[in-house]
């Protein structure tokens, strides 16, 4: 136990006993400002100003949210209900056999955009058409309604058909990302992309129109990644690519979704 007396060397620390001396204002520690913590209003005469605004000015609905404003419009007066999407006419064997080979070809180069393109991929167009929603509101309007709105019909016709998830036909294909809480045709990606890919034709002039084949070469890219992840067959997303050719039919119906037709315009007005 006389060993433990060497433990009294730690008696040297006692020296930190100098920095009480933080406690203080003079001891050189720490200093904290005397102002309180008050909210802005409590500044002197700033409670008092008022605006004359008397309703939430249009420029200031973020895309997403005013895409949920044209989803109304489109779901009540749109007509979509005479889109028809046909069961899935497909050897899901010989689907799988390929998803397969691409999973052990493909995946390892493609994960890095399965799993950014896994939650959004809406700023994969914003960065091909070098916009924002402060440079180009409109434009990044047209991308999020188009998006928004192809969900909602894919969604309905996965509830029709209720395909299973390749991964639940052959779980050894393993999705790098979590298997989506629901059915697999027509794929939801195919369908969100390549319609927003043709709408954006809709808006670029003459001038950028070599980047309309761009835009479906992206889309395209983002419908496979989401095969080689093992999450979708091939007839997903030729499906997807059909429903949004049949969703486009309607949106440029200037009678059917009039929101629509003026945003396009407005969308435009943003490009030179």
């Amino acid at each position: 136990m006389a060993g433990n007396a060497g433990n009294a060397g730690n008696a040297g620390n006692a020296g930190n006993a100098g920095n009480v001396a933080n406690a203080g204002s003079g001891g050189g520690g720490w200093i904290f400002p005397d102002r309180v913590d008050l909210p802005f209003i409590t500044e002197t005469g700033v409670s008092t100003n008022r605006t004359t605004v008397t309703e939430f000015p249009d420029r200031s609905w973020t895309p997403d949210w005013y895409a949920w404003r044209l989803l109304a419009e489109f779901a009540i007066h749109g007509g979509w209900s005479s889109i028809t999407v046909a069961a899935p006419n497909a050897n899901t064997a010989a689907e799988i056999d390929t998803l397969v080979t691409m999973a052990k070809d493909e995946r390892a180069d493609a994960l890095g955009e399965i799993f950014a393109q896994n939650e959004e991929f809406l700023s994969y167009f914003m960065a091909l058409l070098n916009v924002t929603p402060n440079s180009h509101p409109n434009t990044c309007r047209v991308i999020a309604t188009a998006s928004l709105i192809a969900l909602q019909v894919a969604m309905h016709w996965k509830g029709y058909h209720k395909r299973p998830r390749p991964s639940q036909i052959c779980p050894a294909l393993l999705p790098p990302i979590q298997v989506p809480g629901h059915a697999s045709y027509p794929s939801g990606h195919a369908t969100q992309a390549h319609l927003i890919a043709r709408c954006l034709k809709l808006v670029l002039p003459a001038s950028v129109q070599p980047m309309a084949d761009d835009l479906t070469v992206l889309a395209g890219r983002i419908a496979r990644n989401r095969q080689i992840a093992g999450l979708h067959y091939q007839s997903d997303t030729d499906a997807g690519v059909g429903l949004a050719g049949d969703i486009y039919t309607i949106l440029i119906n200037k009678t059917s979704v009039p929101s629509f037709d003026a945003l396009i315009t407005a969308a435009q007005g943003e490009w030179p």
